[in-house]
């Protein structure tokens, strides 16, 4: 008998790591319907076609766009979905997604890309990212304090955890006490391998223009060391960090998928200044051949290979950085080497791993159910 799947996530409304990991998933189980909070399909038109079943918030005002002061009714919202008419649910979280209730015969299977930040080490940011009035942040300790006691109970409803990578992996345990099997995330390196190897223009940087990616770091390095950087996103800190950049320093917005494969191609390196959970972009850059030179943290550790596919600096100072900048550049590249470790991170090793773990798991199940 066919199992009948349905795949859950935290909302979808703009694109980064995560989407990338649900439209990976939904591809495998074309059929599976996907239960989220929120739905964008003008930011996110490739899931235009998916069978994308939302909760009550995404009726609610301004939900799309403030998106992060539902964070309160999203443990209700996932606890209203009604999923008894399905084997096996996969859930994709790094918020409330996990949180769904499944029956004892259903398999749950829990992609974590992050115990939530905002409720465990990160609760004291999130304040400041936020910007929550001072009146205000009373409340909101104590909701952050209630959300946290929820997301802790709430792990204990997935069957078996999958962590993005060792760097969540050791977070899982720490903080829901629950054992992990790592499986990386998908990287569509076809997408991204050049034609042929051109010569670099300039340092490259991409993501979200919000504080803990450290583009001021950036600005203010490049600034010094007058070498061109290109900066590729959008975000909250934009209007401060144009205001920072000098000559060398050039922003593009958010491009389309097209695009960013010409930008790759045509930079020296990614520079990589934040602390990610897994990190997408520097295999992205290796995927065309580019080395990349990344803070030596989180989810780099794991695939940049130092001399060899990159470089690591270890503090998130200017002299840190500018010491790495100046030894990659002493160093030669080989972008074909480069290119075949990106390989070992593409989207079909990907779902073959994650297709042979939900196969032994539901087996496993079965015959548990049965006993």
């Amino acid at each position: 008998m066919k199992q009948r799947i349905a795949i859950v996530c935290d909302w979808l409304i703009s694109r980064g790591g995560a989407e990338r990991v649900i439209f990976a998933i939904s591809e495998m189980f074309p059929s599976a319907p996907i239960f989220t909070s929120i739905f964008d399909e003008k930011k996110l038109p490739e899931f235009r076609e998916k069978d994308i079943r939302t909760s009550f918030i995404q009726k609610l005002p301004f939900a799309k766009q403030k998106y992060q002061f539902f964070l309160p009714l999203m443990p209700y919202a996932f606890e209203q979905f009604n999923l008894n008419d399905f084997d096996i649910v996969i859930s994709s979280s790094h918020s409330c997604a996990k949180g769904i209730i499944t029956k004892p015969k259903t398999l749950h299977v829990c992609y974590c890309h992050s115990p939530m930040r905002y409720a465990w080490e990160n609760c004291n940011e999130y304040f400041d990212t936020y910007g929550i009035p001072t009146p205000l942040k009373t409340g909101a300790k104590k909701m952050l304090h209630e959300i946290r006691m929820w997301d802790r109970l709430s792990a204990d409803r997935v069957d078996f955890f999958i962590a993005n990578s060792n760097n969540v992996k050791n977070r899982i345990t720490k903080y829901y006490r629950k054992d992990s099997t790592v499986i990386y995330p998908p990287v569509e390196t076809a997408r991204f391998k050049p034609v042929k190897h051109t010569e670099g223009q300039y340092y490259l940087a991409l993501g979200r223009l919000t504080a803990y990616k450290r583009f001021d770091l950036l600005i203010d390095t490049f600034n010094d060391l007058k070498l061109p950087l290109v900066i590729v996103g959008t975000g909250k800190e934009e209007e401060a960090l144009k205001k920072k950049a000098g000559r060398f320093v050039t922003f593009v917005g958010m491009l389309p998928d097209e695009d960013i494969k010409e930008i790759y191609e045509k930079a020296i390196a990614l520079v990589f200044p934040q602390t990610e959970d897994f990190g997408i972009t520097p295999l992205e850059a290796n995927s065309c051949g580019k080395p990349v030179i990344a803070y030596a943290d989180g989810g780099a550790l794991e695939t940049v290979i130092p001399g060899k596919t990159g470089l690591f600096f270890n503090e998130q100072t200017k002299d840190s950085l500018k010491k790495a900048i100046l030894e990659f550049g002493a160093l030669k590249w080989d972008p074909n080497e480069i290119i075949k470790h990106a390989e070992s991170f593409d989207r079909k090793v990907f779902e073959g791993k994650l297709r042979q773990f939900i196969d032994e798991k539901w087996s496993y199940w079965r015959r548990q159910m049965v006993i």
